[in-house]
């Protein structure tokens, strides 16, 4: 075989999972006209990638499964990227580059990625295992979720951050009668203060969604004492026993960092990357919610795009680290507009500047350190978020407009001119 020849076989690029991060890192790729791997994405789910995002709008009822889809078949065709679809990798071979699936095939790399994704954290609890308790993250569930819903009933959720929340919602327009437990004071207490969260409460139970705050569960129980049989209720921490043909459990997800330690990959609590998304195997990658990268793990969408796309440039010999940066976070349930980034509690050195309409039910908490940016919390109207965001990332000197920021860029931007 010739130089030149050897020059033109192309490496085996096998991405593991296809969700949303390895579509990400597939379309960075694929934008520069000559890169150079022959790809092979596997995934557990019978689906190519989908929006995640949409999950709740669809459990809602607006949103269609055709919608869902990120790219069709002929995208995957015209750029030569072969999936396969609904076969587990059950292993990884580092010495051999090599992973096996569920049906036996086996596939070598040159270059493997891991993007393995999370599933629900499921709390160690008795009769957790039960028919009708389930999680919200795929597709699968969604389904699930839907005609577990035109049964009617009663559904608990379990949880109250942003996928409880959505999964509440959903249900609730689906027609079933919803309670929603949440350990903590108030909804949404990593992205919200006390006072949004009260807001959000009133307006959900407006809605007609019963909240149960300060609530822990004990225990699932279901029509009877077999271990098989479907849940019937739900049992707290105060001996209270709550009826439910439906549990639905958001309290957290857990990285799909098995396959990686079994591989004898460095994992804490999920497969841990440096500034190139590289594991402890220089032939290894991983991104998305499977990985750890100094101490944090990840699960919205903005940093793991930012991952996929470091990777990539990464995989195509450019030179390119990722970094940490802050975040924003919106709820996705219609008619509810709110938004946060930064901190979200006063701390020592913050100054707070607070807008509140009670009766238009409007609420903006800026934190500011040194006259810049570090946090805000906005409810109601949340129009001004993204100018915020960006102050907050640029370290923007806001003494100008200090006394104008909570109205937003077209107030701050009068009074500068």
């Amino acid at each position: 075989m010739t130089a030149s020849t050897t020059q033109l076989t192309p490496q085996r690029l096998v991405i593991i999972g296809h969700g949303m991060a390895a579509q990400r890192l597939l379309q960075s790729l694929v934008a520069e006209p000559a890169q150079p791997w022959a790809i092979t994405v596997i995934g557990e789910e019978p689906e190519t990638a989908y929006n995640r995002i949409l999950l709740s709008p669809l459990l809602a009822g607006e949103a269609d499964s055709s919608s869902l889809p990120l790219c069709d078949q002929h995208w995957y065709q015209q750029h030569q990227i072969h999936c396969i679809s609904g076969d587990p990798v059950t292993a990884i071979d580092p010495q051999a580059q090599q992973v096996s699936t569920a049906s036996g095939q086996q596939v070598g790399y040159d270059r493997l990625v891991l993007a393995t994704g999370s599933r629900p954290a499921l709390p160690p609890l008795p009769g957790v295992e039960r028919p009708g308790i389930q999680g919200f993250r795929t597709l699968e569930d969604t389904r699930a979720l839907q005609l577990a819903a035109r049964q009617g009933g009663h559904a608990l959720v379990v949880g109250g951050g942003f996928l409880g929340l959505e999964a509440a919602e959903g249900l609730r327009k689906q027609g079933m009668q919803v309670t929603l437990l949440h350990r903590s004071s108030h909804l949404l207490n990593r992205q919200l203060d006390a006072t949004a969260g009260q807001l959000l409460a009133e307006t959900l139970q407006a809605r007609g969604l019963n909240l149960r705050l300060e609530t822990q569960v004990a225990g699932f129980h279901g029509k009877d004492a077999h271990r098989e049989s479907p849940v019937a209720a739900v049992e707290l921490t105060s001996g209270e026993t709550l009826a439910a043909d439906l549990v639905v459990i958001a309290t957290g997800i857990r990285p799909n960092s098995e396959l990686a330690a079994a591989a004898g990959l460095v994992c804490d609590r999920a497969v841990v990357v440096d500034q190139t998304l590289t594991t402890s195997n220089p032939h290894i990658h991983a991104l998305g919610e499977c990985c750890q990268f100094h101490e944090h793990t990840f699960g919205l969408v903005d940093p793991v795009n930012q991952q996929a796309d470091v990777l990539a440039a990464h995989l195509l010999g450019q030179p390119a680290h990722y970094h940490l940066s802050e975040q924003a976070t919106r709820l996705k349930i219609s008619g509810i507009e709110l938004f946060s980034c930064g901190q979200v509690v006063p701390a020592e050195g913050t100054e707070s500047i607070t807008y509140y309409d009670r009766e238009q039910q409007e609420y903006r908490h800026l934190l500011l350190r040194d006259n810049r940016l570090v946090g805000a919390v906005l409810y109601g109207d949340a129009r001004t978020g993204p100018w915020l965001f960006r102050q907050l990332r640029q370290g923007a000197d806001l003494t100008p407009w200090r006394e104008l920021l909570v109205f937003g860029e077209a107030h701050c931007g009068a009074a500068a001119a």
